[in-house]
């Protein structure tokens, strides 16, 4: 998949959940000389509030440059500016949440862009035009999901999109035309399809979905017109299984699966007979991205996100590219954006004490330019060292994760917060951490775990995880508290747990099953109850049921479990303080599951904090949101452990939202 649609999709889906920065994009700043004392506070706006600019995008012809930046009101837009360097002038105009994420039209004329309503994640498709402003509503169906399918350079005014139009429960396939607005069915879901695959003329030629015991099943057909037929089963145990498109010969596909090893590898599968051969594979880690040629559909680059992200190169016309880029910037980076040409690139410069610096790069040439920082204030203050660890979890398991310790203080018994990453089928990764550097700065050790079910390391680390919710992935994080301690970091009396979703749920958790290790705790739109959780799932998560149901526990099967397992029915036992945010608006962790234990909690007097977004849904879109939380939660966390605290401004101010 070419890279400049592959980003798109990803921040599509995956922008709202628990991430560590405000945007999809990676955070950026540039090198400022004069670095302030680390006792400095740096200010929340900094962290939370909106960047400067980011997300920098090149038209498919290489002479515009599009990006976010806030517009009069704060509220984040696209912005142009062209190779001539003529003023900046503001595209679009979103006028409340703030465009995340956006695309350019194959035409040049046009940026795409999705917004849903208030956090409820039903997205809709926006076109707008560059010259006028003009903007256009493609999916204008309430209560309808639209995500985007394919996009080719070879059909520039077509797209295909999918959404639960016809049911809730499944996403159809429908044929956009990009000029006129026209949507027309093209194919309907078999039953159960949660992805689709195009192949290069544009017809949707592959299907997946999961099987009544979590294997997924591809179906593929010869054309269009051919009937559906069974390729390749995927054990439940397997990790990845996503097609990334089909081979430049049309007749094969790029399957992400750690089928035949233990890691997620790139495997090239024969459409016809489900032959794969092996292209590239590492041994410990999953495989993260592939690049593929933005019009020739060949395969350039793979990405593995190891202790930090690096690239192995497929293509030998691109060695040398990636290597000047390596030589020049002098560590990670990431290609965010580029030409149909594949001469011009935007390229991303990493980094865990500074935010991410945009470059623009000339193949030709071997020229790099540096674009713009999205916070440069912010690097005129010492930022801490996020650390690689690994430690060994009570049964002899092997963890991974994170430590950042404040760098103006002694890295000796420490207030420490215990961040636990959502999903929980997803993982923390190295590079600039808003929360991170926030908590470091208040003079907090942070400890970032990997722990078994995450995902990154193999199907061995994921599948450990399975049916081990409060049960061995709590104690992976208790075992990660020990290390702490062991190890002279952790005031064993000051350590807090914190977290959003899975995140938010462990906190539940560690505060409920584990009363007395924890000092406080911070949740974050977790769920109190798995079995309301389950009753309550968006519908279109119906095909994922037999995965939930095979690592989390079935609402048919396993009920008594389920209850065991959730923190709603131990809430009599928490001793100490809780902080709980929650987006009314969520469709994942609904409302009812931090309502529900809030007043359990408060039914027997115990200390809870309750704050309820309005306007949110799972997690904090709007700067407004985040700022007013990060507020709460440092002084929250001021008075229990002791850290530095910023007064909240007038616009911080939280207290109409406690409930």
């Amino acid at each position: 998949m070419a890279v400049w649609k592959c980003l798109f999709l990803m921040c599509l889906m995956g922008y709202s959940s628990m991430a560590s920065s405000s945007l999809c994009t990676p955070q950026i700043l540039s090198s400022v000389e004069k670095k302030e004392t680390r006792t400095t506070l740096i200010p929340r706006q900094l962290l939370f509030g909106n960047p400067e600019k980011a997300n920098p995008r090149l038209s498919p012809d290489g002479k515009h440059l599009a990006y976010l930046a806030p517009d009069a009101q704060n509220v984040l837009n696209v912005w142009l500016r062209d190779s001539n360097g003529d003023k900046d002038k503001q595209i679009t105009s979103d006028k409340k949440r703030g465009i995340r994420s956006f695309l350019w039209q194959l035409d040049g004329a046009h940026i795409l862009y999705i917004q849903d309503k208030d956090g409820d994640e039903n997205w809709h498709l926006y076109q707008t035009n560059i010259q006028t402003g003009a903007t256009k509503d493609l999916t204008p169906y309430e209560g309808v999901k639209a995500d985007i399918v394919d996009y080719d350079v070879h059909f520039p005014n077509e797209m295909l999109i999918q959404m639960n139009l016809r049911d809730p429960s499944l996403f159809d396939i429908y044929r956009l035309n990009l000029q006129t607005g026209q949507v027309q069915l093209d194919t309907e879901n078999l039953g159960g399809v949660f992805h689709w695959v195009a192949d290069h003329n544009m017809h949707i030629r592959l299907a997946q979905s999961y099987t009544e015991n979590g294997s997924m099943l591809i179906r593929v057909r010869e054309n269009k017109e051919a009937p559906w037929k069974e390729l390749l089963t995927l054990d439940p145990s397997e990790v990845g299984g996503a097609v990334d498109g089909f081979a430049p010969d049309n007749q094969s596909f790029y399957l992400v699966s750690s089928l035949g090893g233990d890691t997620a590898r790139l495997l090239h599968v024969n459409a016809t007979t489900g032959e794969q051969r092996l292209i590239i594979e590492d041994g410990q880690y999953d495989l993260a991205d592939v690049m593929t040629h933005p019009t020739k559909y060949t395969l350039e680059a793979v990405g593995f996100d190891k202790e930090r992200y690096e690239w192995l190169v497929l293509d030998p016309q691109l060695k040398g590219d990636f290597e000047f880029l390596s030589q020049t910037l002098k560590g990670s980076f990431r290609l965010t954006s580029r030409d149909l040409a594949n001469q011009k690139w935007v390229v991303a410069s990493l980094s865990d004490v500074r935010s991410t610096q945009f470059y623009t790069y000339n193949r030709d040439q071997k020229k790099l330019e540096f674009l713009f920082s999205t916070q440069p204030v912010l690097d005129s203050y010492t930022l801490s060292p996020m650390t690689p660890i690994s430690f060994d979890a009570r049964d002899g398991m092997k963890l991974y994760g994170y430590l950042t310790l404040p760098s103006d203080r002694p890295a000796k018994l420490l207030p420490t917060i215990l961040l636990v990453h959502g999903g929980p089928w997803a993982r923390d990764s190295w590079g600039l951490n808003s929360t991170v550097q926030w908590l470091a700065n208040r003079g907090y050790a942070i400890l970032q775990i990997n722990f078994r079910g995450s995902t990154g390391y193999g199907k061995r680390y994921l599948n450990a995880g399975d049916r081990e919710w409060a049960d061995k992935m709590h104690a992976d994080l208790l075992d990660g508290k020990q290390w702490m301690i062991n190890h002279g970091y952790a005031d064993p009396q000051k350590v807090a747990i914190y977290g959003g979703s899975y995140g938010g749920y462990a906190t539940l958790v560690g505060l409920t099953f584990t009363p007395d290790e924890f000092c406080c705790g911070v949740d974050i739109v977790g769920p109190s109850n798995l079995i309301t959780l389950l009753q309550t799932l968006p519908p279109y998560w119906i095909p994922l049921k037999s995965q939930i149901n095979r690592r989390l526990g079935s609402l048919e099967t396993d009920m008594a479990q389920l209850r065991e397992r959730s923190p709603l029915f131990k809430a009599s036992q928490i001793k100490k303080p809780l902080l709980i945010a929650q987006g009314a608006n969520d469709p994942r962790v609904k409302q009812a599951e931090s309502d529900q234990i809030v007043q359990a909690m408060r039914h027997n007097n115990l200390p809870v904090e309750y704050l309820l977004f309005a306007d949110e849904g799972h997690g904090f879109a709007r700067p407004e949101n985040r700022l007013k939380f990060a507020a709460a939660a440092e002084a929250f966390l001021t008075t229990y452990l002791g850290g530095r605290h910023e007064p909240a401004s007038s616009t911080e101010n939280w207290e109409a939202l406690k409930r």
